[in-house]
């Protein structure tokens, strides 16, 4: 895959939800902090947070780059455009999402962003899930930040514009769902579900945890009494330790489905992950046995 990064609009006080989404609280994090770490782990690469100039944000994570978008009030074009800027150098790519995706799971990134490499005239790579495009979960060439920015120029802000002066690769449910891990993880496409409303917001929150498996090693696996792998709900590292009653501390690390390793209790997580604990010192060698 080409270089790939992140970039989530941020977005304001919505009118009909009161408050700003991105501070809504989801699982002791909030919604914005979610969906940076969510796209932090599937592309790998730098996340750009594009904020109303001044904007207060919550805690993001470790590494999240901040950008003001120069002119309020201009739509996601204008969005698009400041974000991909800020990749100019970094990335070959960006998935950009809107905050208020809480259950975009990383399978779903990983698809989307493969159809651009899978044909080197494409510049978008958009999603038509749910009987709807969707702009603000699909992946764009860094290269039309320039085209984005003088669209907002010529006062013409909505996506559809940009769209039509690109290559576009439209990926619909069923295309999107014959991705194996798609289809296994999220059937339903509830990656481009998003919160709208305070019911939205209460429904979704209602929801359970993702499923994920859980399994101690080494010297944890010998204190446990060397039990297996267990199934248990858990939207971050730190609720997943929790629930095979761990504290999840200095003394312990996190490995994410084999490939990640994190100290982080906050890492989001989704369904069909497999964290594996085992304590801090077994990755230098230092643990016995």
């Amino acid at each position: 895959m080409a270089a790939a990064a992140g970039v989530v609009l941020a977005g304001g006080r919505s009118s009909r939800m009161g408050v700003p989404k991105a501070a809504l609280e989801w699982h002791r994090s909030t919604l914005l902090a979610r969906t940076v770490g969510i796209l932090a782990r599937a592309t790998g690469g730098p996340v750009v947070v594009v904020r109303a100039s001044g904007q207060d944000l919550p805690e993001l994570p470790k590494g999240t780059v901040v950008v003001d978008d120069p002119r309020d009030g201009r739509g996601p074009v204008q969005g698009i455009a400041a974000g991909l800027a800020a990749l100019d150098g970094r990335a070959d790519a960006a998935f950009i999402s809107s905050t208020d995706l809480p259950f975009l799971h990383p399978a779903f990134i990983r698809r989307v962003l493969r159809a651009l490499d899978e044909r080197a005239e494409t510049d978008v790579a958009l999603p038509v899930a749910r009987g709807y495009r969707q702009p603000l979960a699909a992946a764009y060439r860094v290269r039309l930040a320039a085209r984005a920015e003088r669209l907002v120029e010529e006062d013409r802000l909505r996506p559809a514009f940009l769209f039509d002066e690109c290559v576009v690769e439209r990926l619909d449910d069923d295309a999107l769902k014959a991705d194996a891990l798609i289809a296994a993880l999220d059937p339903d496409l509830d990656s481009v579900l998003n919160v709208n409303t305070p019911a939205d917001y209460r429904e979704a929150r209602a929801r359970p945890a993702p499923a994920v498996t859980v399994q101690r090693l080494g010297a944890l696996a010998r204190a446990d009494g060397g039990s297996g792998p267990r199934t248990v709900r858990a939207a971050t590292v730190d609720e997943a330790a929790g629930a095979v009653g761990l504290a999840f501390d200095r003394q312990v690390t996190a490995a994410l489905n084999g490939d990640q390793i994190t100290r982080d209790g906050s890492t989001p997580l989704a369904a069909g992950d497999a964290v594996f604990f085992l304590s801090a010192d077994f990755l230098s060698g230092d643990a016995g046995g």
